[in-house]
C-alpha cells in the first residue's frame, strides 16, 4: 500500500457510513484520529516480525465517525460539534436503535471550557470584578455593557394559567416578562463590585424578577432587610460568588460528574416539559400532579424555565450543563425521580384500563373540542369590517 493511501480497514468504514447515507473522507477519518475523537481500530498481531491486521472494524468506529459527521460541517470548529455529540449521545433511543457512543469526555470538557469562557454571562462577570474599586464610574461602565450585551428574554407563562384560560374560552395570557438586563446585571455587579455596592433592595429586585423559589421581589426585600438589621439569618453571599463562577466547576468535575450532570439535564427537560404541557390541555394524572407539586414546592418552575431549551444551542447546552453540576438541580432531579417511582402511571387515566392509548386519545379529543370551539366563535363572529373609508 503506497503511504497515504487509506487503510483497507478506514475503506471499511467509508463504505459502511456510505450505506447510511454519510459521505467522509480518509483524511477525515484521520484528523479526526489526531484530535483524539475517533477511536484507532483494534490490530491483532501476526506474530514476530509480520506487523498487525485489522479483522473486524469496531461498531464504535463507525458511530462515531458518524457523530462527527451529523454535526460537523464546513468552517464550524470541532468542539460544538463535540457538544452536540454528547448531548446527542445521552438522549434515550428506541429499544431496536443504536445508541449513539459517548465523545471522549476530555474533548467534551474542554469544549464546555471553551465555550463558557465565551459565554456572555462570564464576560460581564469578569468585566464586574475588573470594575471593582472604580466607584460609580465603573459601576456605569458595567450597566451601559449589560445593556449592551445581554438581550431580554420571555419567560413561559405559568401553565395552570394557559389551561385555565383554553378551557374557559378565554383569551390565553401573554409569555410572561422574563427578567430584564438591569435586573440581571443587578447580580453580576453584586459578585463583582460586592454586595454592598449594590444593596439589598437592587438584590431583591433581581431575585424576585427570576421568581427565584417562588418569592416576589417584597419577599426578597423583607428577608434581606431583616439579614442587613441583624433581625434573620445573615446571608452567605459568598455563595453568590461561588456560584458565578461557571467555569471552574466544570474543569474540576470528573468524567462521572459530567455524565451525572447531563443525564440531571436531560431528565429536568422531560419533567419540564410535562409541566408546561398541562397548560396545553394534556390530561391530567394523579402522578402528573404529584410531579408538579413537587416542582411548585420547591418553587423551580421559573429556574427550569429559565435553564431548559428544548433544541439549546452549544452555547445554551454548555450554561445548563455547569448548572446541572450544582446540587440545587441535582437534588430537584432526585425528588422528582423518586416521586415518579412511587408513582409511575402518569400516562394513566384513573378508571381508564387503555392506558397511554386512552391518555392520548383524551388529549386528541380536548384539543379537537378546542379548534372546533374558536372555529365556531369566529364563524358567528362574521367577518371583521375594516376602518371606514
Amino acid at each position: 500500500m503506497a503511504r497515504g493511501a487509506p487503510s483497507p480497514a478506514d475503506l471499511r468504514v467509508i463504505r459502511e457510513l456510505a450505506a447510511l447515507g454519510v459521505v467522509v473522507t480518509a483524511s477525515q477519518l484521520e484528523s479526526w484520529r489526531r484530535a483524539g475523537l475517533l477511536p484507532r481500530h483494534r490490530r491483532r498481531g501476526l506474530g514476530r516480525g509480520r506487523g498487525t491486521v485489522v479483522d473486524a472494524v469496531d461498531p464504535v468506529v463507525v458511530e462515531s465517525a458518524a457523530a462527527l459527521a451529523r454535526h460537523l460541517r464546513q468552517g464550524r470548529d470541532r468542539r460544538l460539534a463535540v457538544l452536540e455529540w454528547f448531548a446527542e449521545a445521552g438522549m434515550p433511543v428506541r429499544p431496536e436503535a443504536v445508541q449513539v457512543p459517548e465523545p471522549p469526555l476530555g474533548a467534551v470538557r474542554q469544549a464546555l471550557v471553551w465555550v463558557l469562557e465565551r459565554s456572555v454571562s462570564h464576560r460581564l462577570v469578569k468585566f464586574a470584578r475588573s470594575a471593582a474599586g472604580t466607584g460609580e464610574e465603573g459601576q456605569d461602565a458595567l450597566y451601559a455593557t449589560a445593556g449592551r450585551l445581554m438581550t431580554p428574554r420571555r419567560g413561559a407563562a405559568n401553565p395552570a394559567l394557559v389551561r385555565a384560560a383554553l378551557e374557559a374560552g378565554e383569551d390565553v395570557p401573554v409569555e410572561a416578562e422574563g427578567p430584564d438586563s438591569r435586573s440581571m446585571v443587578h447580580v453580576v455587579a453584586a459578585i463583582g463590585l460586592g454586595v454592598e455596592e449594590v444593596g439589598a433592595e437592587a438584590l431583591a429586585e433581581a431575585f424576585g424578577a427570576f421568581g427565584m423559589f417562588g418569592m416576589t421581589a417584597e419577599d426578597w426585600a423583607q428577608m434581606l432587610g431583616a439579614a442587613e438589621r441583624g433581625e434573620g439569618p445573615p446571608m452567605d453571599w459568598g455563595l453568590l460568588e461561588q456560584h458565578a463562577d461557571v467555569v471552574g466547576p466544570v474543569k474540576r468535575a470528573s468524567d462521572e460528574e459530567l455524565l451525572r450532570a447531563r443525564t440531571v439535564l436531560v431528565g429536568l427537560r422531560g419533567f419540564y416539559g410535562l409541566y408546561v404541557m398541562h397548560g396545553l390541555l394534556m390530561p391530567d394524572t394523579p402522578a402528573l400532579a404529584a410531579l408538579r407539586q413537587r416542582i411548585d414546592e420547591w418553587g423551580m418552575f421559573p429556574l427550569l424555565d429559565h435553564l431548559i431549551a428544548f433544541s439549546p444551542s452549544p452555547g445554551q447546552f454548555a450554561e445548563a450543563m455547569a448548572a446541572c453540576l450544582q446540587p440545587l438541580f441535582d437534588g430537584l432531579y432526585e425528588v422528582l425521580m423518586e416521586q415518579l417511582s412511587a408513582d409511575s402511571d402518569i400516562f394513566r387515566l384513573p378508571g381508564d384500563e387503555t392506558g397511554a392509548v386512552g391518555f392520548g386519545e383524551k388529549w386528541m379529543r380536548a384539543m379537537a373540542e378546542l379548534r372546533e370551539g374558536r372555529q365556531a366563535v369566529t364563524r358567528t363572529a362574521g367577518p371583521v369590517d375594516g376602518p371606514p373609508e
